[in-house]
């Protein structure tokens, strides 16, 4: 990386909230002489959001967590609330940087902002360079032998696995460099308050933010990690790592957790590390096809004639579906902004196969509500489970919601939970509660319709309905 010496860099913070194993900031700190970090909550994105928003406050919180951080260094974080677009150029400016390093973006609206960025950096003679840091392998890196990307994830899988070592899972030695830092400016970065958003339920929900919250969750799960395998697939119990908020937002390196997963080489952990490759997967997806942030990955289904049921689509938003593990999903999700993975799997079928609505309403109902919400995990999920994405299932694999849940909540620990109205219900009942005998119903001090819905729809009638209509244009 032949770069000239810089006297003063900024390195623009964004979705790497970690002063640790950070490319744009090793690159800042090796090759200049006074670097200057920075963070801008930006507008552009923040004004449309709701004013209690639990990303907000994650990220707020993660932000003042790393300006104490660099403070107790001797120096500090330049926060900024404003439209980026237009604040990094005026900023480079104002605090005499010659270079602004940061880190890749996948979206299509970063890739935009980006573009304008740079140029507008050019305009003042001020460099830009930004690296890989938020996935092992990006854009053209894992290619086929016709030199062209991935739609599907196995062949990706094998040649992602073949195509890795232990280069590609070094951290980034910021250490080394750190007495580049430039000393404190002592200013104090805007509040919560300030920045037109209100507390929410983030800590009564017990998520844990910044760095040390990462490590923390980290820690809990190397204790996991070898039955993750076999327990993965279970909400009702301790599974899954929860660390995909930390990965949203780079308050974790995946690279640690690519490299400790590689390295264990356990059933379980290489299960795991499956996941961190579908990550990359979609994130190739969504840089080569861009399109797909939109529409349908598979020109055949663009067009798709969902009803859209304003009113099914309300009462699966609610969790009032009549389906007792789809409305436990959908109330975990409301109440937590966290939703287990198996669980994302069979909401979205059921809405999509089931409701027969257009895949996107679910995405974006998912997209404001998730705190981990990624755009091309979002979507590349929500696109196999419409049957319209890049290696999806096919579209006749229709999940039956009440299998799906004797199967994966078999003690329905998780339903209980999230549907207390059906606790009092026998195990043999309570995942399809509207077959329960009257008496069975009465014990359980249950009435149906009045506490809890009958379903929205029948499953074997939708079912054929959904064949049907993907029929139409398959």
């Amino acid at each position: 990386m032949n770069m000239p010496l810089y006297s003063t860099a900024l390195v623009w913070l964004r979705r790497d909230l970690r002063l640790h194993d950070h490319a744009a900031l090793y690159y800042a700190l090796k090759r200049a002489q006074q670097v200057i970090p920075v963070f801008v909550f930006d507008r552009s994105i923040l004004d449309a959001l709701p004013r209690a928003d639990r990303r907000v406050e994650f990220i707020w919180e993660t932000v003042a967590a790393l300006k104490a951080e660099l403070q107790a260094q001797g120096s500090d974080l330049v926060v900024r609330h404003a439209v980026a677009e237009y604040e990094l150029p005026r900023l480079a400016q104002e605090l005499g940087a010659e270079a602004v390093f940061t880190n890749h973006d996948y979206e299509p609206a970063a890739i935009i902002r980006d573009a304008h960025v740079a140029a507008a950096l050019a305009a003042l003679n001020i460099a830009f360079h930004t690296s890989k840091d938020q996935v092992i392998f990006e854009r053209d890196e894992i290619l086929t032998q016709a030199g062209s990307f991935f739609s599907v994830f196995t062949p990706y899988k094998n040649a992602w696995l073949k195509k890795l070592d232990s280069f590609y899972l070094q951290a980034y030695p910021v250490a080394r460099y750190r007495h580049r830092l430039a000393p404190s400016v002592a200013e104090r970065m805007p509040s919560l308050t300030e920045l037109g958003f209100e507390r929410t339920n983030l800590h009564e929900i017990g998520i844990q933010t910044g760095p040390t919250g990462a490590e923390a969750l980290f820690a809990d799960f190397q204790n996991r990690i070898d039955r993750y395998k076999d327990a993965r697939d279970f909400p009702g119990v301790k599974g899954v790592s929860y660390l995909s908020v930390h990965l949203r937002f780079g308050t974790v390196s995946i690279r640690q957790l690519a490299a400790y997963a590689w390295h264990r080489g356990t059933a379980g952990s290489m299960s795991w590390l499956n996941e961190l490759i579908w990550r990359d997967f979609y994130h190739q997806i969504l840089w080569h096809r861009p399109d797909s942030a939109s529409q349908s990955f598979k020109p055949i289904y663009i067009d798709l004639p969902f009803p859209n049921d304003p009113a099914l689509f309300t009462a699966w938003c609610e969790g009032r579906t009549g389906y007792p593990i789809v409305d436990a999903a959908m109330r975990q999700l409301n109440r937590t902004g966290f939703m287990h993975n198996r669980l994302r799997m069979i909401a979205a079928s059921f809405l999509v196969k089931d409701l027969l609505v257009d895949w996107r309403w679910g995405e974006a109902y998912f997209a404001e509500k998730l705190i981990d919400f990624d755009l091309a995990a979002n979507n590349g999920g929500w696109q196999w489970a419409a049957s319209t994405g890049c290696d999806a299932q096919p579209y006749f694999r229709i999940f039956n919601p009440i299998t799906q849940s004797e199967k994966f909540d078999p003690e329905a620990k998780f339903i209980r939970r999230y549907v207390p109205e059906l606790s009092a219900l026998p195990i043999d009942d309570i995942h399809a509660p509207w077959l329960a005998k009257p008496m069975i119903l009465a014990g359980a001090g249950l009435r149906l319709d009045i506490d809890y819905p009958m379903p929205i729809v029948d499953h074997a009638e939708q079912r054929q309905k959904a064949l049907a209509l993907f029929k139409r244009t398959a």
